[in-house]
């Protein structure tokens, strides 16, 4: 089965991803280290990864850039969102290699949108 593995140290903002994607069916992980991450997405037919850009703890650049050299996972879709006025972490991401990028309040409001193509009947 695939999964979408969402990269959020926020617990509150963390368990409205997790809450939306149950609400559509879709399996979705939260993972909080990027040694959790690279665990999970071999753990699992990876179909997305969602990174918070502001997730310190997370360490998000390094991780797209780790994931995105790696011959197993480079094609993964990797999505970032970040907030808007952080316009140089938006540049960040896209030279790390992020393939779509969105302001936190977008992300928010397609959320439901960006899950649903990974719902599982």
């Amino acid at each position: 089965m695939s999964c979408v593995l969402a990269v959020v140290d926020d617990l509150f903002f963390g368990a409205k991803i997790l809450e939306t994607a149950e609400r559509l069916h879709v399996p979705l992980r939260i993972v909080c280290s990027p040694q959790d991450l690279e665990t999970q997405a071999r753990a699992c037919r990876l179909a997305l990864l969602i990174f918070d850009l502001n997730a310190e703890t997370c360490q998000p650049l390094l991780a797209i850039r780790r994931i995105k050299a790696d011959p197993e996972l480079k094609d993964t879709p990797t999505l970032g969102f970040f907030s808007h006025v952080q316009h140089e972490l938006k540049t960040a991401a896209a030279e790390a290699g992020c393939d779509r990028i969105m302001a936190r309040s977008a992300f928010t409001t397609q959320l439901p949108d960006i899950l649903r193509p990974y719902a599982t009947p």
